[in-house]
């Protein structure tokens, strides 16, 4: 049986929740790891909390870090209800998300790969684990490069980015492929912004990491 990790952006997560519906359904170990960034960002910015990124992480204060929680949380709910009797809801914090912190961005971690028996036993239940990607501390962390650690952690076969966009746009199409060292030839000269640049590290990470991964349509190869 073969096993992907699902990562969902915060603006398509219950979208999202057929596809994996559909490939529980054709015998894939399905684990869903979905973002929140619209939902923080709006949510912070009503109560007054600065928002800010760097390389594509946000920087995160208590006060952010509980934003953080209580929109993952809602978007969690989101996914799980779309999906049913065969959702987990399961929170990274609580489960052995591994990170380590990156203090100069506050409560943030860069996500380390891990193994939680939690999503193990989902998915041995029959069950579509859904992952809240905080990670132990309580620490930030960027869902593209949870998904993928979870995914290097695990073993998963494949990792694959659901987004608002069809893949990687270059030149105003979609790319077939790219090459890690492209990938962050690219990254390294800022010809990408916004976020691509997590997510195509991420993905660039999962790859050489020996998981399968893909950005939409875009293949990211080792």
């Amino acid at each position: 049986m073969s096993r992907l990790v699902l990562k969902v952006g915060g603006r398509v997560a219950a979208e999202a929740a057929g596809d994996a519906v559909k490939l529980a359904a054709d015998g894939t170990e399905v684990v869903v790891v979905h973002g929140a960034g619209p939902q923080i960002s709006a949510e912070m910015k009503r109560l007054g909390l600065d928002v800010t990124f760097v390389g594509g992480r946000r920087v995160t204060t208590d006060a952010g870090l509980a934003v953080v929680r209580t929109s993952f949380a809602a978007v969690n709910a989101e996914i799980c209800a779309a999906l049913g009797p065969l959702a987990g809801p399961l929170v990274g914090d609580e489960i052995g998300l591994q990170a380590a912190p990156v203090p100069e961005l506050g409560l943030v971690g860069e996500a380390l790969p891990s193994r939680p028996t939690a999503v193990t036993d989902a998915l041995a239940a029959g069950l579509i684990p859904v992952v809240a990607p905080l990670a132990e501390g309580p620490l930030n962390v960027n869902a593209d490069e949870a998904a993928a650690a979870l995914a290097i952690g695990l073993g998963a076969d494949r990792i694959l980015f659901l987004t608002d966009v069809p893949g990687l746009l270059l030149g105003g199409a979609v790319a077939a492929t790219i090459r890690g060292v492209e990938a962050e030839r690219m990254l390294d000269a800022g010809e990408l912004d916004g976020g691509i640049v997590p997510k195509l590290r991420a993905a660039v990470g999962a790859a050489r990491g020996g998981v399968r991964a893909e950005i939409g349509a875009t293949a990211v190869l080792a």
